[in-house]
């Protein structure tokens, strides 16, 4: 091709040519107000971010101590977070998105708004939109029986199938009765077991079989397994690999051109990629896991792709852009199947109806996603940490402060001030700010059974074990007929070798649940070791 100084203007163009010429010189004042105006709101949203890093209100810790005061920096810090990546969404934009920190600990490449996460479960929701698609197309049906278009694997038979079936509603409502609930993945030169070897819990494959053990149909339970069930059935029917069907119906359509559901990731892309980092600060070894599960927890990202998502589904609903479903289609996604759940969608409560939105974890990698369909609010945050949850928790609470969200919740998980004061100021601390909420009550914080859980097993990830065995005793004090307190302490107690304290717990929680899974499981395994 010629050089720009070598092409020849054609005598038919010139006349446009140069009006264009003229009219530009007419505008030049113009041209000159316009870039003010450009820096002027350039400066007002650089003040815009500034305020959200910095807008973390300061916590109390009583009468006698100063209150912790933390921006985004010093969550990061705290938690041992070393990388994040965020999207803000107004008015159905994306208004601006930035990266902070390194892609991997102890590591000098800063993020960037191209930096490559996993997304953990939100590839459940992604994956959705393609199967929906299917669905629209006639290539499957939400309420029939899976296994008349399985071809690869059939979900067995048993006494809980024998009336109520398997069905795609129900796979993408988690109400199909499945077992497994997520994955751990694989470490990279570890052999990858096919889809059917995970359905049956073979060898290489690192989870339980999967299995129906509740009806279908009679409640709601999580279940990665199902949707790994979804994966296959897609496959089957379409006859194409997985990532390269989810490319083509999804991905494309929507400029998710970031994104990629191939494990393990292709060299092209590696490189783009954060690195995995466990809640104590140290890095997953070979940086991260392989996840053949793609449609539970396969999505490599990044939070400005996810937010082209959130925002298509939000328009897709409304009727104003529909590149992969329909008005009435993406309506019924986002429509409770049971307990606010949608197809692939977790789902506000009364208060907002129109919210969406859905979590991630993998190993190391842990991302969030809501989006506000009426509207036009939401945001997208992942981070290369079993910690981003946490520091995204605060960072979505002060973008919604910022962009004055009518929908902002009235109260704050305690568990967040809780392990932040932990790791700040020390788990007696905390302690004591548990203490002090449970005496006095809170209208800023929500304190449940959850609350003391969560800070037990970020205290247990982080490798502060004794620590969490005593924050799991008060959580046993304060809820004596919960089996799930004596799970987590009985958890507690193995992980610090302590095997016949550990199973006094796991007997415990299986005398108050007999269906405990985990706790019948593990204490199986804790017999053996004896």
């Amino acid at each position: 091709m010629p050089s720009r100084a070598n092409v020849t203007i054609r005598p038919l163009f010139l006349k446009f040519f140069m009006s264009l010429v003229c009219l530009a010189v007419a505008n030049g004042a113009q041209t000159v107000t316009s870039q003010a105006t450009t820096k002027e709101a350039s400066a007002d949203l650089a003040q815009r971010i500034e305020r959200v890093e910095n807008g973390i209100p300061p916590i109390s810790l009583g009468e006698n101590e100063p209150p912790l005061r933390v921006n985004l920096r010093k969550l990061m810090e705290a938690y041992k977070v070393p990388g994040l990546s965020v999207a803000v969404i107004d008015n159905f934009k994306i208004v601006w998105a930035k990266g902070y920190g390194v892609t991997e600990t102890g590591g000098t490449t800063p993020v960037t708004t191209k930096t490559l996460f996993q997304a953990g479960s939100i590839s459940k929701p992604v994956a959705a939109a393609g199967t929906l698609y299917l669905v629209e197309h006639g290539k499957l049906s939400l309420d029939e029986d899976v296994d008349r278009k399985l071809v690869s694997w059939k979900v067995p038979e048993n006494e809980f199938t024998k009336e109520q079936k398997v069905t795609l509603r129900r796979l993408m409502s988690h109400s199909a009765g499945l077992t497994v609930h997520g994955f751990p993945g694989y470490a990279v030169d570890e052999p990858i077991p096919t889809l059917v070897q995970i359905f049956n819990g073979e060898k290489p494959a690192n989870t339980a079989p999967i299995r129906v053990d509740i009806v279908p149909g009679t409640k709601s339970r999580y279940s990665g397994g199902g949707i790994t069930i979804e994966q296959q059935l897609v496959m089957d029917v379409t006859g194409e690999p997985f990532p390269q069907f989810m490319r083509k119906t999804v991905l494309d359509k929507i400029g998710m051109n970031d994104s990629t559901y191939e494990q393990p990731l292709p060299p092209a892309r590696a490189p783009l990629a954060a690195s995995g980092t466990y809640a104590d600060g140290k890095a997953v070894r070979g940086k991260w896991h392989v996840y053949p599960e793609m449609a539970a927890a396969g999505l490599w990202t990044t939070p400005s792709d996810l937010a082209r998502f959130a925002i298509e589904i939000a328009l897709s609903k409304q009727g104003k852009t529909n590149n992969v479903l329909s008005e009435a289609m993406t309506q019924q996604m986002l429509t409770p199947q049971i307990d606010r759940i949608g197809l692939g969608f977790f789902l506000g409560d009364k208060n907002n109806p129109a919210q969406f939105g859905h979590n991630g974890a993998d190993e190391g990698f842990q991302a969030v996603l809501t989006m506000f369909g009426d509207s036009g609010h939401g945001v997208a945050v992942m981070g290369n940490s079993d910690n981003g949850i946490a520091v995204a928790n605060y960072l979505i609470r002060s973008v919604a402060r910022e962009y004055a969200w009518n929908n902002i919740p009235e109260k704050e998980p305690a568990a967040d001030v809780l392990t932040l004061i932990a790791d700040l100021k020390s788990p007696q601390v905390a302690m004591q700010k548990y203490a002090d909420l449970r005496k006095t009550g809170s209208s800023e914080y929500d304190v449940d059974e959850g609350t003391l859980n969560q800070l037990g097993y970020h205290m247990l990830q982080s490798g502060r074990k004794e620590d969490a065995i005593q924050v799991f005793k008060r959580n046993v004090e304060e809820y004596p007929k919960s089996s799930n307190v004596y799970d987590s302490l009985g958890e507690a107690y193995m992980a610090s070798g302590q095997k016949d304290l550990a199973i006094q717990n796991y007997e415990k929680s299986i005398e108050l649940n007999p269906k405990n899974q985990n706790g019948i499981d593990m204490l199986k395994k804790l017999r053996e070791q004896k």
